[in-house]
């Protein structure tokens, strides 16, 4: 199949995990066999600079040297036509190049679906001819489809596609030992992590160890955090470490605590499960992360510190796993699988 991807700026450019989710899915289709093009402002430069480069078994195409807007609006729907795509796939930031998708979808008699994540930040009058758009859209999870329901979205203009793992990968780390408990993610000020230390702190008499897995511009306050309470030297900060080295930490630990406020799919949480975890989740309102504990056995969620302490505890309960099988629905090949289903239905490749 022929798909033509438009990401305006790449994580070449921008860290929000929108575009590394877009990025993800393209590179994986890539690497299946399809023809896959990034159309997006040029990130790379020299003296040898063409309007193509390749980076990581994925081809990218400029729409322009710059970020700028009203050029790129003007340049895309000419250069998707030329590119004559079975599907056109877009982030929605910004709403002006989604709208210059659309030109260029009808003009390829494509279907335009769009992917939406839900940390796009937005300023602009177009977005609500943005949001209608699109033929379809996939978001990651139900909190982000019901934010655009309220928008006025169409549940049938809406498919939920989560994020992928990979069993393979999981499977090729052996577990060694036993870690009590785990936590992963970007530690910023959403992470969130003083409703885990003061759980901790009230089971400060029992026999646990904690690993905590990321980086970012609050792990000095965490870390002063869990001093504060006492338990510093039972919680261990390990840093942005690669999947394989996460994957070990996972499939060694027994309890996996999320309590981010902020989360349009708990990736890490996702990784985590897969790898055997009991889960335990702080609700949030602006979180997506208790999804992936709802109504599944192994999982907990909470709303209080002292419910986390009171999870982390009844966990113990259940048998330590290194493997779940019940998330091979979000295995790459079953994703890709979905995805791939939702073009067809849209008529790519008539």
């Amino acid at each position: 199949m022929r798909i033509a991807v438009v990401a305006f700026e790449t994580t070449h450019r921008t860290a929000r995990a929108g575009v590394e989710r877009t990025e993800s899915l393209a590179r994986a289709l890539s690497r299946r066999g399809h023809d896959v093009t990034v159309f997006c402002t040029q990130w790379w430069y020299g003296p040898d600079a063409g309007p193509w480069r390749i980076d990581d078994d994925l081809r990218h195409r400029r729409i322009d040297i710059a970020p700028d807007v009203l050029s790129s609006v003007a340049r895309l729907p000419f250069q998707l036509a030329r590119f004559r795509p079975d599907v056109i796939h877009a982030t929605p930031a910004p709403p002006e190049v989604l709208l210059a998708a659309k030109v260029g979808a009808t003009l390829s008699r494509a279907p335009l679906v769009c992917d939406w994540y839900g940390d796009e930040q937005f300023d602009s009058r177009l977005l609500g001819p943005a949001r209608r758009a699109p033929s379809h859209t996939v978001v990651p999870s139900e909190y982000v489809e019901s934010g655009l329901r309220e928008d006025g979205i169409g549940g049938d203009f809406l498919t939920i596609l989560p994020e992928f793992l990979e069993f393979d990968a999981i499977e090729a780390v052996e577990p060694a030992g036993e870690e009590h408990i785990v936590a992963g993610r970007r530690l910023d000020s959403d992470a969130n992590l003083e409703s885990l230390f003061l759980g901790l702190a009230e089971l400060r008499r029992e026999d646990w160890s904690a690993t905590i897995i990321g980086d970012g511009p609050a792990r000095e306050e965490f870390e002063q955090t869990a001093a504060d309470l006492r338990i510093g030297d039972r919680v261990e900060f390990v840093g942005d470490v690669p999947r394989e080295e996460r994957i070990a930490h996972y499939r060694n630990a027994h309890t996996f605590v999320h309590t981010a406020r902020r989360e349009s799919f708990a990736t890490e949480l996702m990784w985590a499960l897969a790898c055997g975890c009991t889960g335990v989740v702080e609700y949030q309102s602006d979180s997506a992360a208790h999804e992936l504990v709802e109504r599944r056995p192994r999982g907990f969620r909470v709303t209080t510190s002292e419910e986390i302490a009171d999870a982390i505890q009844a966990s113990r309960e259940l048998d330590h796993r290194t493997i779940d099988d019940d998330f091979r629905e979000f295995d790459r090949e079953a994703v890709l699988e979905s995805l791939l289903a939702l073009y067809r239905d849209l008529g790519a490749g008539r």
